[in-house]
């Protein structure tokens, strides 16, 4: 009973109050998919499309109508970063042959632009006026221009959030930190939460010093289920190893042992970036202090170590709301700055919900859609390629 009260919004229990605000977020979904040019010849993209509108329709009228904000976004997330990883691999194999880029694609400017290098671009382009990544700026996938406007603009908006609503690669530690129910260690010492801008430091230093993106280079994990240098000298060879090593141990086992995602809360050098970005967006996760009980389940289901003693998030957070969803007493809800008090619990939640959801959508709803073509393809056809 405490449980369900804790999470009593005015749409919880009402299938009509819920479906009323979850309408608007519907031709979003559409829209956000197709580009408002939907190719309706083709049966396999059609039977992909409605799949996905439906399954992220039903994920945000879940949302409003149990009161539950990580559990749906989890789903969701998880499935995306799964699927983005299917149709990446599968296209660039189908494009190139394999996972690797060679030199000729670099020189030739066909690398699509990650997120992850914004935070070593900043300093080289302010005082080189260069751009230290082979992409393309305005054409292409994944062109440096367009992914800089949607990282700002969305930064701006929820902060860190992008971290649990629209980074492709967050569902991986995501889903991994999930597979059991109780940690095998402790509580992980809070200093860890400042390693990661520790390494924006590193990078953004190292790659205005080098004019290479060093992260990219060294130290990224999520090469291993993108794409990676064709292997032609010893000095590659230990990339390729280094990159594994760190997504088996940060991404995987980790997450796994701590229930945290160790990855995106101690090594992400865009999730410090994105960090600082918290503290000029209004939405905010508040705790009612004459409600908690000091219970500790924040604290123990926080992913992101963004959690106090005190119980009071840091700029860490990510806004994903399973320290919601988890607090037994409803002391924790979402709230915008500038407001106080709990009359409004409802509207700054949903206020919350659209653009983070529409963030989800953004980046990730093309992939699950390239993704769910690929898996109706391999049904009807036999291949993926």
């Amino acid at each position: 009973m405490a449980l369900r009260k804790s999470l009593r919004y005015a749409t919880t229990g009402s299938w009509w109050k819920s479906l009323l605000l979850a309408l608007p977020m519907f031709p979003v979904i559409l829209v956000m998919l197709t580009g408002g040019r939907p190719d309706l010849s083709n049966h396999i993209y059609c039977a992909a499309l409605l799949t996905t509108i439906v399954f992220f329709a039903t994920l945000f009228y879940l949302m409003l109508y149990t009161g539950r904000t990580d559990r749906y976004r989890a789903i969701g997330f998880v499935v995306a970063a799964v699927m983005f990883a299917l149709s990446f691999i599968t296209n660039l194999v189908s494009a190139r042959g394999s996972m690797t880029f060679s030199n000729n694609e670099m020189l030739r400017c066909e690398i699509p632009f990650c997120h992850m290098v914004t935070t070593m671009i900043i300093i080289p382009a302010a005082l080189k006026q260069t751009i230290i990544f082979p992409g393309q700026m305005t054409e292409g996938l994944a062109s440096i221009g367009m992914m800089l406007v949607l990282v700002i603009g969305f930064s701006i908006v929820l902060g860190r959030g992008f971290c649990s609503w629209g980074c492709f690669y967050g569902g991986w530690d995501d889903g991994f930190s999930r597979l059991r129910r109780k940690s095998f260690v402790g509580r992980i010492n809070d200093a860890f939460k400042w390693f990661s801008f520790a390494m924006l430091v590193y990078v953004a230093l190292s790659a205005a010093a080098t004019l290479s993106p060093t992260y990219c280079d060294w130290l990224c994990p999520y090469k291993t289920i993108t794409e990676f240098e064709a292997i032609t000298s010893t000095t590659v060879l230990i990339k390729t190893i280094v990159f594994l090593l760190l997504f088996v141990v940060l991404v995987v086992v980790l997450p796994i042992l701590t229930r945290k995602r160790i990855q995106c809360a101690t090594f992400c050098p865009m999730g410090a970036l994105l960090s600082l970005a918290n503290k000029i967006n209004i939405f905010r996760i508040r705790t009612d202090h004459k409600k908690c009980v000091n219970c500790g389940r924040c604290n123990a289901e926080c992913p992101m170590l963004a959690m106090s003693r005190e119980h009071e998030t840091c700029i860490n957070c990510s806004k994903c709301g399973r320290c919601i969803d988890a607090c037994p007493t409803g002391a924790l809800r979402y709230s915008i700055a500038g407001t106080r008090g709990r009359r409004h619990d409802t509207l700054a939640r949903t206020l919350f919900l659209y653009p983070a959801f529409g963030m989800m959508v953004v980046f990730l709803g093309s992939q699950l859609l390239k993704g769910l073509m690929l898996i109706f393809k391999l049904c009807l056809t036999g291949t993926l390629i």
